[in-house]
């Protein structure tokens, strides 16, 4: 090694060193989103949190909002992996549960290794209460439709195009996922938990939802 030149750390070292600047990155932005604004909170503000400068943050993101949904991205990403991988045989409905059923198993701890689940919750409450970024999750949430769709398709071996079933499925599935993605966020239990269980209940829910009488009281259930 020519004299003077320090030597490189190990590309592994260089990963987790990589890896530790970005979740401080992720960390700073949404602290100071839920306390102060995500439209009053600039970049330089959140590398001068982690005490880095405004060109490291732009290595790791390409503007505030990608920083914003870096946690939702995580556990997108999470759910496509698991859908990939449901048998064949199962329902497109079924395997998009037991998708996100699994992918909460596993997801939960990664969030909480990443960041306070208090903070997650705050998040989720900023999101909604923000003009800007509810137009983005809006975007966000088209795109991840298609998405799934086009995978649903494909294990049925349909054309997205011209068969519709997949879109619809897939919207259903969203609509339910939205609903107990608000009703988590006006809670007070913030665990990763909570949002399982919810999650859970209000996709066994959907089916009867659709199908039957809501006149007629369920089985067992008190007459009104």
């Amino acid at each position: 090694m020519p004299e003077g030149q320090k030597a490189e750390p190990p590309a592994g070292l260089r990963e987790r060193r990589k890896q530790r600047t970005r979740d401080a990155l992720v960390n700073a932005a949404l602290e100071l989103f839920t306390t102060q604004g995500y439209d009053r909170t600039t970049v330089d503000e959140i590398a001068e949190a982690v005490e880095v400068s405004q060109r490291t943050f732009f290595r790791y993101f390409a503007n505030k909002e990608e920083a914003a949904f870096a946690v939702q991205t995580m556990v997108e990403s999470r759910f496509l992996s698991e859908l990939r991988q449901r048998p064949a045989a199962e329902a497109p409905f079924e395997a998009m549960r037991r998708a996100i059923l699994c992918a909460w198993n596993s997801i939960g701890e990664a969030v909480e290794a990443l960041i306070p689940i208090d903070l997650h919750m705050r998040t989720y409450r900023m999101i909604e209460s923000t003009p800007s970024l509810i137009a983005a999750h809006m975007r966000r949430g088209v795109v991840l439709e298609d998405e799934i769709a086009r995978l649903i398709a494909g294990r049925e071996g349909l054309d997205v195009e011209t068969d519709t079933r997949p879109r619809i499925a897939v919207a259903a599935f969203a609509g339910v996922m939205r609903v107990a993605g608000q009703q988590w966020g006006r809670g007070h239990d913030t665990s990763v938990e909570s949002l399982r269980a919810l999650t859970e209940e209000y996709l066994d829910h959907l089916g009867p939802a659709l199908a039957e009488n809501w006149r007629t009281p369920p089985a067992g259930a008190p007459a009104r």
